[in-house]
């Protein structure tokens, strides 16, 4: 393992350890923070949402339409606005996901009521009136102050109506796609610095082989063009999951100049078709679901180690661009639509996941949560004029802390979470050292019944004092729900004590614990 990865002490050191005093306690964990001058900034693009044509995401989510009376601005819904700009969000990827492959851009430009309706195939086979398209959603992210992060159709499209897209965005001149812009509204190019190149080419975008798809990204990436005042950053569509070879002919059949980044897809599920209540589940279907969050490090590494060996220096990025939990929609609702609640296990899968894209930040520089907004993992749902904040919002509010700041290596050694006769790591964590100067740790404990025992070395960190928030509840299984919007929230954190350069932290049972030092 690299310097930047958490390492596991030997028996040898935990049995001088525990004998020495520095573990006095079975449920103690020592942890040792460095400072390395050569680790990785956590980019703030790891930080990235997700907001594809999809059940309620867009329509009846972040679009309701001029004249809805929920408040909003050229139909797109304040209050989410707002919320998500608490988030910091960086960078929103739209279309897709699968409807990206069957999305034609031209479609959703122009006057509304000349834009032609569609079936959405993917997703409920529901009819799309185009209301919302390239315009409204740079809007969109303009209102966020988010980089947008537009995926091309490689499945049903061509060459041309990338090039034109990507025209159409990026050029400020008097050519007709850069006169069509000017003629919908939008004098200035908005110049979009992020390009994905298909998406899921493996499955729903074509259900091609790595070695074709290999070819047909470099022919669109050719002509996915750089413009004066901006140089695309063009993101090849890449594996699910444990398809290393969809990785291993991308890196050894694509100049890596003509990649920015190619992605990779993990969802925490049970399998396919994803099954089991996002609110109704036991100690058995959690302690199954963290086994495969968890699974997520094995993943990423094995994607690295083969970039690495084609791409030692790190130039071209792994980019997570899905990730999240998958259960099975909420009764009564369409199946297509992906909609599901959201409970203290996925504030658990949150806190994991954004540990292990910090850890592997040489690597990682971009990653979008699925989804934003009434999609799986989402960190907002609505219901006509009510929102709610999920407890996966509420533990990447914490994190925002740790957005562009430089990594703090970690060393420890977790306790385990065991539950019929199988034992998981209980403690995840994490620290970063931003501009400012302010050190933060984040401390994840997915046990289910015990507390842990924390104690962090400060000597290496020149901190005097440190605040804390806790994002925890009473049962696994609780969640906000529009009559009860707060039952899981972001609260202050006490329980913890700074003495002589050792903070010792006591972390409930499934908690997820923000330290702030300065």
């Amino acid at each position: 393992m690299t310097a930047l990865k958490t390492k596991l002490l030997k028996p040898l050191a935990l049995f001088v350890m525990a004998t020495s005093g520095l573990n006095a306690q079975d449920n103690t964990t020592s942890i040792t923070i460095q400072v390395d001058d050569n680790a990785p900034v956590i980019s703030k693009h790891i930080y990235g949402h997700f907001a594809e044509h999809l059940g309620r995401s867009v329509y009846d989510g972040f679009y309701v339409g001029e004249d809805s009376d929920i408040p909003n601005t050229n139909g797109i819904r304040n209050d989410i606005v707002e919320a998500l700009k608490g988030l910091k969000i960086p960078n929103l990827r739209w279309p897709g996901g699968c409807f990206a492959d069957e999305y034609h851009w031209k479609d959703g430009v122009g006057p509304k009521a000349d834009r032609p309706v569609i079936v959405n195939t993917h997703w409920g086979m529901v009819e799309e009136d185009n209301s919302f398209g390239t315009h409204e959603f740079l809007e969109l992210c303009e209102l966020l102050g988010a980089e947008p992060y537009l995926a091309g159709n490689v499945g049903s499209g061509t060459v041309e109506e990338l090039n034109d897209w990507v025209e159409y965005c990026n050029y400020d001149g008097n050519t007709s796609m850069a006169q069509w812009r000017k003629a919908n509204g939008q004098e200035e190019p908005w110049r979009v610095k992020y390009w994905g190149i298909g998406n899921e080419s493996w499955g729903c975008g074509g259900n091609m082989t790595p070695e074709y798809f290999a070819n047909l990204y470099r022919q669109y990436a050719t002509y996915a063009r750089n413009y004066p005042g901006i140089d695309i950053k063009r993101i090849a569509s890449g594996a699910d999951a444990d398809n290393y070879r969809w990785t291993e002919v991308m890196m050894r059949d694509v100049p890596h100049h003509m990649m920015w980044g190619i992605s990779v897809h993990y969802y925490t599920r049970t399998g396919w078709p994803p099954s089991g209540s996002a609110t109704k589940f036991d100690e058995s279907d959690y302690f199954s679901i963290m086994k495969t969050c968890l699974k997520t490090s094995e993943i990423l590494d094995n994607h690295i180690a083969i970039m690495d060996k084609y791409d030692p220096k790190k130039r071209v990025a792994l980019v997570v661009d899905e990730w999240g939990s998958w259960y099975a929609v909420e009764e009564g609702t369409n199946p297509g639509f992906a909609y599901q609640q959201n409970s203290m296990r996925d504030a658990m899968i949150a806190g994991l996941t954004l540990n292990m894209l910090h850890e592997r930040a040489d690597r990682i520089k971009m990653a979008n949560l699925a989804q934003a907004v009434n999609v799986l993992q989402a960190v907002i749902l609505t219901k006509d004029e009510k929102m709610l904040l999920t407890p996966t919002y509420h533990v990447m509010k914490m994190y925002t802390a740790h957005q562009d700041a430089k990594l703090l290596p970690l060393s420890f050694e977790s306790p385990k979470y065991t539950f019929n006769g199988e034992s998981l790591p209980a403690i995840s964590a994490s620290a970063s050292k931003d501009k400012d100067g302010l050190v933060h740790i984040s401390l994840v404990n997915i046990d289910s019944k015990k507390e842990n025992i924390i104690e962090i070395d400060c000597t290496n960190l020149d901190v005097k004092d440190f605040t804390a928030n806790i994002v925890v509840s009473k049962k696994l299984q609780d969640h906000n729900t529009f009559d009860n919007p707060s039952t899981v929230k972001v609260e202050d954190f006490k329980d913890f004590k700074l003495k002589k350069n050792k903070l010792t932290v006591t972390i409930p049972p499934f908690s997820v614990v923000m330290l702030e030092g300065k």
